[in-house]
């Protein structure tokens, strides 16, 4: 095992280079950088990707007159001290480079726009991410593993039909879109106003003695968590029904209701531990996903200041610290996490042998 771990922790090397390379040269050459977006603010212009290319077309600008939409009129000082700024007076090959010798020391550098360390600002915000992960990622697990297992033993049934239905409208239907309905059902939309359409706490939380606190944490929590557990139960749902019904066919569970082993004995005592092998594994990359990816848009909406908001308001400015900062360190993360997915693997069932495994 101590092999395969190894060589795994090897493979996040060239992975996380890849996935940062990719990540750069797509937002290099996306409009509106840094740059762009300074030198918008010094004019008062628009500095969005369409007014940059209907400017430059409206004005005659050529690429080769200026590098920036923003920069006619300014003296050519005043742009390369901001390009000094941002580091932009180096080619991005070298600013790449000097990237990622600092992200290796784990130096994730400040915003430009917040005048504030990258990392103090995730720390900031991992608290609201953190309780959408961490609670969706529960309440789903509570759901989908028993009605995965009612709907394997039920195969075919009224029960198995009609909830299978309810599945596929889940997984059909993303998540925010749930959002915007609770909100106009529950929260002061068209129908009643029973829950808050904002924030994760009350304004006078800090007035609060502890249970009211806990109970207006769980009361902002119920909107955004209740849209992310229906868009996010559907699969492994049927992931978890998929592995049991396959497990309930092979020969052993046979032989174990031949010597006469009851129902819930041969279900809870054999069948599950096989059948959960791929549910578990499955749960570090469950988890990532639901916490820096599906939060994105639901913190958006009800406006939850966690780090789904904070990578949604630093794509639209472009601060690209911010963003290539909690891109390497989720990345990381989340590629350390599924190794300990394998590893969690053995410990459920040590028959698996990861050492023989090859590449």
């Amino acid at each position: 095992m101590g092999a395969y771990i190894l060589r795994r922790l090897l493979l996040i090397i060239p992975t996380l280079l890849g996935i940062m390379i990719i990540n750069f040269v797509i937002v290099q050459a996306a409009p509106g950088g840094p740059v762009e977006q300074t030198l918008a603010k010094i004019k008062g212009e628009d500095v969005s990707a369409t007014a940059r290319i209907s400017g430059e077309a409206d004005a005659g600008i050529s690429s080769g007159e200026s590098q920036y939409r923003g920069s006619q009129g300014l003296d050519p000082d005043i742009i390369r001290d901001i390009e000094i700024l941002y580091g932009f007076d180096k080619p991005p090959v070298e600013r790449f480079l000097k990237m990622m010798g600092d992200y290796i020391r784990f130096d994730f550098g400040d915003s430009f726009f917040r005048d504030t360390p990258v990392i103090d600002l995730v720390i900031e915000k991992m608290p609201v991410s953190l309780s959408l992960g961490l609670w969706t990622t529960l309440l789903v697990y509570l759901i989908s593993i028993p009605l995965g297992i009612k709907k394997a033993v039920r195969d075919g049934s009224g029960f198995d039909v009609w909830t299978s239905s309810v599945v596929i409208i889940g997984n059909a239907i993303p998540g925010f879109l749930f959002a915007i309905l609770l909100i106009v059902l529950f929260a002061g939309g068209s129908f009643v106003d029973w829950f808050p359409l904002r924030g994760l706490v009350s304004d006078n939380f800090d007035e609060l003695n502890w249970y009211q606190k806990v109970l207006d944490y769980l009361w902002h929590l119920v909107l955004p968590v209740t849209a992310m557990v229906i868009g996010g139960f559907a699969s492994l749902t049927m992931l978890t029904k998929n592995s049991f019904i396959e497990e309930i066919n092979k020969q052993y569970v046979l032989t174990a209701k031949a010597k006469g082993l009851n129902e819930n004995r041969v279900l809870y005592g054999h069948v599950f531990r096989n059948a959960m092998l791929i549910v578990v594994a499955g749960f570090p990359s469950a988890f990532v996903g639901i916490l820096f990816t599906g939060s994105l848009l639901i913190e958006v909406i009800f406006s939850l200041d966690g780090l789904g908001l904070l990578g949604y308001k630093s794509t639209l400015d472009r601060d690209y610290p911010v963003m290539f900062g909690t891109l390497f360190f989720f990345t990381l993360l989340g590629l350390v996490l599924n190794l300990l997915g394998d590893i969690m693997y053995t410990l459920i069932d040590p028959r698996i042998d990861f050492e023989g495994r090859q590449f």
